[in-house]
């Protein structure tokens, strides 16, 4: 038997646990601890690696049905076999469904007990080769998501995982386009939530004015439009996650409702009296410094507190240049297929170079954006740096648009020119922002109001934009 297996025998009685322990020891080879109560049971389990625990139900203090219970919240795959002299068919049920694996009555056979005790030793030794192998399948999925293989990468893929296996409040932090979106997402997946909702919410491409209604639900009659009860994003999410994006850039109301939700878990949508309750686990994301905006009066300083339990930061591309080939190859391969650009087959040695050479302002979605152009544009086999070298600027009109142009009378053809020229600044803005229209509207010197009116106008949609899949 394999000798770095533990047993733990639980009863009341010395005689009785010394019998145990010598015929298990005789029986097996293998290490034999010994408890006489639950108190002494649970320390030895907290301090020390144990596989199957044999215990007896009748005990003073503590009985051994409310001790599986204990251990099982301590090690839920542990094998726990029950003994008991007053055995009745109840007591069984209830202990196979508190997780018992399997259930003995005294005077129990020796032969059976030792028998039942090795079947529970490879019960536990498949339960966690399985564990091992879920572990081993969620890192590869991990790493295909997250592609790198830098030390920066592999820190933040072990922050990943230790988070994800935590119920806290999540801050992802950095720069714009660096995929925090997808980690929001990964750590999901990863969580005990995974069968939940993930409900993504942009904050600053939703209008102020109804960004409330929207993360908490309405009434019927809360106000002029309010035709019918809606359930806000918050109640969508219960069960699951909820990830705010560029939590900065949202409303002071706004934030004094949602610590609410973060301390008491529960809202009361607008227009009503009554609380809704909810089991939500928040993310949210920022490329703000808010405790600067903290100063400015801008962003509560205790959400802020209650949002920055666990602060996980996003590494620019920058800090990562040696992942540049891997993620410009899966760029490649994503594009060469979407587009039906199948001859493309990798990147000459100068596009390499310069793709690890230049400054990545934009990080992973500039990278993303350019690989996309390089592979639309492309005719040969090979990428050269010239393809990626294109301006990344909104384009001038070309000469057939310009003398299209000349052709309208001046109020056409000036309300046409407009538009193209307002709809390229605009792209461009939300290209360099990543759809953050609070940024863009702050870049282009104008109300954040304004821009919103300009992108309903000329049907922008900012998401378009945003990080939805950066690696």
């Amino acid at each position: 038997m394999n000798t770095g297996e533990k047993i733990l025998i639980v009863d009341d009685k010395k005689d009785m646990v010394s019998f145990l322990k010598r015929l298990v020891s005789s029986e097996l080879g293998m290490a034999v601890k010994g408890a006489t109560s639950g108190e002494e049971a649970l320390k030895e389990l907290s301090q020390n690696s144990v596989d199957v625990a044999v215990l007896d139900v009748k005990m003073p203090g503590q009985d051994g049905i409310s001790l599986l219970k204990e251990m099982k919240a301590l090690d839920r795959d542990l094998a726990v076999i029950i003994l008991t002299g007053y055995g009745t068919v109840e007591m069984a049920v209830e202990a196979l469904k508190l997780g018992a694996y399997d259930f003995l009555t005294k005077p129990v056979n020796n032969e059976r007990l030792i028998h039942t005790i090795k079947r529970a030793l490879e019960y536990r030794r498949v339960v966690r080769e399985k564990t091992l192998l879920e572990e081993k399948i969620k890192y590869a999925l991990l790493k295909r998501e997250l592609i790198g293989e830098s030390p920066a990468m592999k820190e933040l893929l072990d922050d990943i995982r230790a988070v994800a296996e935590t119920e806290e409040t999540v801050l992802i932090t950095g720069e714009t386009g660096t995929g925090k979106e997808l980690a929001a997402r990964t750590i999901h997946r990863l969580s005990r939530r995974q069968k939940g909702p993930f409900i993504a919410v942009n904050c600053p491409a939703i209008p102020e004015s109804i960004l409330e209604s929207e993360l908490f639900g309405y009434k019927k009659g809360a106000f002029t439009s309010a035709t019918s009860d809606k359930k806000g994003l918050f109640e969508a999410a219960d069960g699951g996650t909820i990830f705010l994006d560029e939590i900065g850039d949202i409303p002071l109301a706004v934030q004094t409702k949602l610590l609410r939700v973060l301390q008491e878990k529960e809202f009361k949508p607008l227009g009503d009296t009554e609380s809704v309750r909810v089991d939500v686990r928040v993310i949210a994301s920022t490329n703000q410094d808010l405790e600067r905006k903290i100063e400015e009066g801008q962003f509560r300083d205790d959400l802020y507190y209650r949002l920055n339990v666990i602060t996980v930061r996003m590494p620019s591309l920058n800090e990562r240049l040696e992942d540049i080939p891997l993620l410009a190859e899966h760029f490649l391969r994503e594009y060469s297929i979407e587009y039906g650009k199948d001859h493309i087959t990798g990147f000459s040695d100068d596009a390499l170079s310069y793709l690890t050479s230049r400054n990545w302002k934009g990080n992973v979605r500039e990278l993303q954006n350019t690989i996309k152009r390089a592979v639309i544009f492309s005719k040969d086999p090979v990428i050269e740096a010239s393809t990626l070298e294109s301006p990344t600027r909104a384009p001038a009109p070309s000469d057939d648009l310009f003398s299209h142009f000349l052709s309208l009378d001046y109020k056409t053809a000036r309300s046409k020119a407009l538009e193209h020229f307002t709809v390229s600044y605009i792209k461009n803005l939300l290209e360099k922002t990543g759809g953050n229209v609070t940024h863009a509207a702050r870049m282009a010197g104008i109300e954040r109001q304004s821009l919103q009116h300009l992108l309903r106008k000329y049907n922008i949609e900012p998401r378009e934009f945003k990080e939805n899949g950066a690696p």
